[in-house]
């Protein structure tokens, strides 16, 4: 199961166009006065459970163990974010990315967090968490630490 969602949640190349739709996530850091974040963005199932990650921001996997959802998510399985890294996110910078999610996420009680942590910092474990619905589109949602706000757009 967790397999075929992150196929479909993934599925620039397993999923036709009419099962996917581009949904661009917007991250915009507050000034925090501190070195780039990692940011660890990854979907939950309604009970809570891990079902894949969609982005990792910051290339050194000596730090993921300070995104800590994820890494206890996941065990800090690297295999988990191949391909779907980029750079880390400075303090009062953004971070744009478009992928193209399987419609089957939206509107069935799949969560959306983004964990946070910034070298020489507190970590900030689950900093957003938004549930991924239609009407929560384009609504900002605050960080907790980090994080300034938060938004995805279809």
């Amino acid at each position: 199961m967790k397999t075929l969602l992150c196929a479909l949640a993934l599925s620039t190349a397993l999923s036709g166009p009419a099962l996917a739709a581009p949904v661009t996530f917007t991250t915009n850091l507050s000034n925090y006065g501190g070195d780039g974040a990692y940011l660890a963005l990854y979907v939950t199932d309604a009970s809570g459970a891990y079902m894949g990650s969609l982005w990792m921001a910051g290339g050194k996997a000596k730090y993921y163990t300070h995104l800590t959802d994820w890494h206890r998510a996941t065990g800090g399985d690297t295999a988990e974010i191949n391909g779907i890294t980029g750079a880390s996110v400075g303090a009062g910078r953004q971070l744009n990315i478009t992928l193209d999610l399987s419609d089957a996420l939206f509107d069935a009680g799949y969560e959306l967090h983004i964990d946070a942590a910034v070298e020489d910092m507190r970590d900030s474990p689950s900093e957003v968490v938004v549930p991924l619905t239609r009407a929560g589109a384009n609504t900002p949602v605050k960080g907790r630490r980090y994080i300034r706000d938060f938004t995805y757009g279809m």
